[in-house]
């Protein structure tokens, strides 16, 4: 697998309840968001690596929605849904995100996909969490090193 030289900036204000995450990819807008909508795309590369991804239901529209499992190597699941709410092409998205080992904390995610111009694309996602304790078990989940490993594959999945 390729490494990239686009590193993941991942930040959490003291004191407010939001994750901010930016990452730059080698591939122009089009590509990527594409990658965000063709479940079979999502499927190899949302996730931490060696996670066997299940899609139940992969509607990226507006007023679509979603249901996936991560299936580890070792056999457990962790369920994951939500609601597309806008979906703009090549442009932004916002959904919501709930882990069904913890119901009932949904945040709200803004994504938003930037035509950088020579074929490259900033990606932006602006995560709201209900509480900041719910944040916090977010960062604490090791959320970084899936959404790094994630993001690694899509590079090498948007460079095929």
């Amino acid at each position: 697998m390729t490494t990239t030289t686009n590193p993941v900036t991942i930040t959490a204000p003291e004191g407010l309840p939001f994750i901010d995450l930016e990452r730059e990819f080698d591939a122009p807008v089009a590509a990527v968001f594409n990658a965000h909508r063709d479940p079979e795309l999502v499927k190899q590369w949302l996730g931490p690596n060696g996670y066997d991804m299940q899609i139940e239901r992969w509607d990226f529209v507006p007023q679509g929605g979603y249901r996936y499992v991560h299936v580890n190597p070792e056999g457990d699941k962790f369920a994951f849904n939500g609601t597309f709410h806008s979906v703009r092409e090549n442009e932004f998205a916002i959904q919501t995100f709930e882990f069904e080992g913890y119901p009932d904390v949904v945040a709200i995610e803004a994504i938003t996909f930037d035509d950088l111009g020579d074929g490259r694309t900033r990606i932006r996602i602006h995560s709201a969490y209900p509480t900041l304790e719910a944040r916090d078990g977010m960062i604490a989940s090791n959320m970084e090193h899936g959404v790094r490993e994630g993001f690694e594959r899509l590079d090498a999945l948007l460079a095929a």
